[in-house]
């Protein structure tokens, strides 16, 4: 079994734009793999606030954490987080690298080749591939050269990787290069919720009339994930709620135009917005922490071809910690909003009628059956080590 024999087995987790206190790399991939004594657990990506200096003994129990990038996600940084990972690669000599983003995939290639039994895994957290098409961050001819880079990049990767791993199941259907893949060497984790230790839960109860009602928007601050949406639809519930409403936004903005409007926004109305992070990335126990100072979580997010069959890292997040969701109406995320009692779809396209919203929340018992296991990262923690195991 993968870790549990007398020697060390080292493990190189590596992303460039994530910070090395990722959710997804440090919070559920690394502490999973810590769970057996002889797995020894690096992650290299972007530096981020309150993280410890790089500890390349890693001894046991601890995770080594190495910064390769800092700066703007267009600056030549990026480049040097190339020399950084691999120079990296040399040092540690790992076992099996698990590659977060497909911009690493070349030289990971290249490290596979020049050595016997050197194993990597490729975890698709995007369809990156779709999201520079669509999503218009890029110039057209620039899109499409980048685009094409990376659906060959990540073809080698399925074909020479040990694995694939996939954060949304609907990426299996839309990457034609997972098809056909041997039984066995594409597996699903999804971004659920792994609990700190000692941590509990409770469904949220709504506020009592004259309090105000706390609305959060965490995560990634853009257009398409509804920023704007989420103010229209505190703006227009202001009046119907009793005592008033408070919306927090919180997270990472990547973009200096948008972050600037927001900010201005915020002094306008500093009585009931209020704006955490921004510039700067957030870490994620703070954002964890505003969840349980709120009432409502809100997923404003706008229809897009990149993110329609996705299920974001948030509704696990606000499932997880019993949080009344306000969602767009995709049918993916209303399914197991449903299914739990969780909350209410809200077209956040539409005007809002406040005093309906507001009628239709104070009649409906949010999580009647309590905090839904399948929300949790357990289920897939065990996953990871069938797969783990299966390649030894």
């Amino acid at each position: 079994m993968f870790g549990s024999g007398s020697s060390q087995v080292r493990v190189l987790l590596a992303s460039v734009l994530k910070p090395v206190d990722d959710t997804r790399m440090r919070g559920k991939f690394a502490e999973t793999l810590r769970e057996r004594p002889n797995v020894q657990v690096h992650i290299a990506g972007r530096a981020a606030a309150n993280v410890q200096p790089p500890s390349p003994a890693a001894a046991k129990g601890q995770v080594g954490q190495h910064p390769i990038f800092q700066g703007s996600r267009l600056s030549l940084g990026r480049l040097v987080a190339q020399w950084r990972y691999w120079q990296l690669l040399q040092k540690l000599r790992p076992a099996l690298v698990i590659v977060h983003a497909p911009e690493l995939l070349p030289l990971t290639l290249l490290w596979q080749r020049l050595g016997t039994g050197r194993k990597f895994i490729y975890d698709i957290r995007e369809n990156y591939a779709l999201n520079v098409r669509t999503q218009r961050v890029y110039g057209g001819l620039a899109r499409r050269v980048l685009a094409g880079g990376l659906r060959w990049v990540e073809t080698l990767a399925a074909q020479n990787g040990s694995a694939i791993i996939l954060a949304e199941a609907s990426y299996a259907d839309e990457l034609p290069y997972l098809r056909p893949q041997p039984a066995g060497r594409v597996l699903v984790l999804e971004n659920k919720y792994q609990p700190t230790p000692n941590e509990s839960f409770a469904p949220h109860s709504l506020p009592a009339p004259g309090q105000p009602l706390r609305l959060l928007y965490s995560g990634t601050i853009s257009e398409l994930n509804g920023v704007w949406d989420a103010i229209a639809l505190a703006r227009q519930l202001r009046p119907a709620w009793p005592g008033g409403v408070q919306l927090t936004i919180i997270g990472f903005c990547q973009q200096p135009d948008l972050l600037r409007r927001l900010q201005e926004a915020v002094a306008q109305h500093a009585d009931w917005l209020k704006l955490t992070g921004g510039a700067d990335m957030v870490p994620h126990a703070k954002i964890v922490a505003e969840i349980g100072l709120s009432d409502i979580g809100l997923l404003p997010y706008r229809p897009h071809t990149s993110t329609e069959r996705c299920r974001p890292t948030k509704l696990f997040e606000y499932l997880a910690h019993g949080l009344p969701i306000l969602a767009s109406p995709n049918p993916r995320w209303q399914a197991l909003i449903r299914q739990h009692g969780a909350g209410l779809p809200v077209d956040f396209a539409q005007p809002l009628d406040g005093p309906a919203l507001v009628a239709e929340l104070r009649r409906n018992n949010f999580y009647p059956n309590g905090i839904p296991a399948d929300a949790l990262w357990a289920s897939e923690g065990k996953k990871l080590w069938l797969l783990l195991d299966s390649l030894v």
